[in-house]
C-alpha cells in the first residue's frame, strides 16, 4: 500500500521533544508530512461526531499525547475505519501502545514516539 508506506516513512523521521500539548504534536506531524512532499488535511470530518486529526491520501492519522487508554483508542479507531474515505490508519502516540495490525479490514500501524526518541519513558 504505497500511500501508507509513504506516510509511515515521513512519520518515522519525527524526533519530537516532550510537548506541552497535542496540537504541538499536530504541527510537527504536519511538518513531517509536508517535508516528505505529502499533502494532508487537518481535522477532517469523516461522519457526524467523527473527526480524524489528519487525512493523507486515504490514510487517516490520529495523534494521541500522554498515556493512551487502549480500549478507548480502539473504539475511536474502529469508527474511523468504518468510514469509506479511510484506506488505512496510523496512530501516533507518545508512549508505546500495542494494537492489532488490522482493524475492520484496514491496515493499522502505530508510531510510538518514545521509540523514535531512543529512550524509555
Amino acid at each position: 500500500m504505497p500511500a501508507l508506506d509513504e506516510v509511515l516513512h515521513a512519520l518515522r523521521t519525527l524526533r519530537v521533544p516532550l510537548q506541552r500539548g497535542e496540537y504541538d504534536l499536530h504541527a510537527l506531524v504536519r511538518e513531517a508530512l509536508q517535508h516528505a512532499g505529502l499533502h494532508s488535511d487537518h481535522e477532517v470530518s469523516l461522519a457526524p461526531r467523527c473527526r480524524i486529526d489528519f487525512l493523507c491520501n486515504g490514510v487517516g492519522i490520529e495523534v494521541k499525547r500522554g498515556r493512551t487508554e487502549r480500549q478507548r483508542a480502539l473504539t475511536q479507531l474502529r469508527r474511523y475505519a468504518a468510514c469509506e474515505q479511510i484506506t488505512a490508519l496510523v496512530l501516533v502516540t507518545e508512549r508505546t501502545l500495542a494494537l492489532p495490525y488490522e482493524l475492520s479490514g484496514k491496515p493499522l500501524r502505530v508510531i510510538c514516539l518514545n521509540r523514535l526518541w531512543g529512550i524509555a519513558l
